[in-house]
């Protein structure tokens, strides 16, 4: 329909039957963080080869890239495949918001470098310290990742960063956002992921359950990183914006 706002998800993982269940999936809880009244919402899975044809990304406002429990920087052909879709957008100045796996794949697809993080698993609910957009310096979100971008590509800017990991966050003019937490993520997804990683031997099962404890411990900014994720994929969010707490993130968009 002419004039409907439409996005479109890439969707890179393979999701539980849990998240299916309670969340809708995935898409269901992208949709539920990012939607609004009157868009259309399209998914594309791309880890299963489905992806939109070059002649209708004209056609789109915006896409989300989701995480995703394959490497950004493998071969897979899916992800030689997403990374050409990923140029072709940035050609065009498509709005790209890129999450966890999205954040990575959007790094290297920009010419930067991913790989395994050096310190290993980060798990948990992490804080982050913002440089830029005139946001509350921290944030806390919820991380679930091993690998990360190492170097970024010229023309990137690093806005946020952690004790852990050095870019958090990034942007590439004002049509490409990367987060390496999850904004998306509940508390009770970041625990049965927890669980599917000592399942899967990822994590050892004392590891694991000290995430656990630690995570009980600490909740994520959830409101402030839906409205930034938002504001930035709907072009409201510049770095003139006059924001000064969490709070005033939620009243000037409500």
């Amino acid at each position: 329909m002419e004039g409907v706002k439409r996005y479109g998800v890439l969707m890179c993982a393979e999701e539980s039957d849990y998240v299916r269940n309670k969340h809708g999936g995935y898409f269901g809880v992208f949709v539920r963080m990012l939607a609004e009244e009157g868009e259309r919402w399209d998914m594309y899975k791309v880890a299963r080869g489905e992806f939109p044809e070059e002649n209708e990304l004209c056609l789109y406002d915006g896409f989300v890239i989701t995480g995703s429990c394959n490497d950004a920087h493998g071969n897979d052909p899916w992800v030689h495949h997403l990374i050409n879709l990923l140029s072709k957008l940035n050609s065009i100045n498509k709005k790209i918001l890129g999450i966890c796996f999205g954040h990575q794949i959007l790094g290297r697809a920009l010419g930067g470098k991913v790989s395994r993080s050096p310190s290993g698993w980060d798990i948990g609910v992490r804080t982050i310290t913002l440089s830029s957009l005139n946001l509350p310096s921290n944030l806390s979100i919820i991380e679930c990742h091993r690998d990360e971008i190492r170097e970024l590509p010229e023309k990137a800017e690093v806005i946020g960063w952690s004790e852990k990991t050095g870019i958090e966050m990034f942007k590439y003019g004002d049509h490409i956002m990367g987060i390496q937490g999850h904004p998306e993520y509940t508390k009770d997804i970041l625990l049965h992921l927890i669980d599917r990683l000592i399942q899967h031997n990822f994590i050892m099962e004392s590891f694991g359950a000290e995430i656990k404890l630690k995570a009980e411990m600490w909740e994520p900014d959830t409101k402030a990183w839906q409205r930034l994720c938002v504001s930035f994929l709907k072009g409201r969010l510049h770095g003139n914006t006059k924001l000064s707490s969490i709070d005033g993130i939620c009243k000037y968009y409500e």
